[in-house]
């Protein structure tokens, strides 16, 4: 059995194969997701798994050096933001190094996801909870 906290074998086998630059996008239950990509689905109900939830367990295992979310985001779901920036905060303490972050308008947060390896879907249901990872390099 896995040692580590992600378990899932869909979501481990992209982490472990994202290459420098290639994006991760873990969105909320209502992003729209491109056919044309990989999803990972693991929405159970409303709220679960949460999106903050799925993104520490992402982060336990990925360099990051970039992350793009929707504008959008600290406008209508603040508290979830703040939450977030906090996170991101602490992933550059443990990186030691800071971590690019880019605010887009959510259409283009949508055609950018469309590019990513793979779009894990959780049942966070806070709205622009969405957030496009993109991977650094641990050397």
């Amino acid at each position: 059995m896995k040692k580590n906290k992600l378990l899932h074998p869909q979501l481990s086998k992209v982490v472990a194969s994202l290459g420098h630059g290639q994006g991760l996008t873990i969105a909320d239950c209502g992003l729209p997701i491109s056919t044309d990509v990989d999803r990972i689905d693991l929405a159970l109900t409303h709220g679960i798994p949460g999106f903050l939830e799925t993104l520490d367990v992402v982060l336990s295992e990925t360099v990051v050096e970039q992350i793009i979310i929707a504008k959008e985001f600290l406008q209508i779901s603040p508290e979830t933001h703040n939450r977030f920036i906090e996170r991101i905060h602490q992933l550059e303490s443990e990186q030691g190094k800071a971590v690019e972050l880019i605010e887009v308008s959510h259409e283009q947060f949508k055609q950018l996801s469309d590019q990513s390896l793979a779009v894990v879907r959780t049942g966070e249901c806070t709205p622009y909870a969405n957030v496009i990872l993109k991977s650094g390099v641990a050397f």
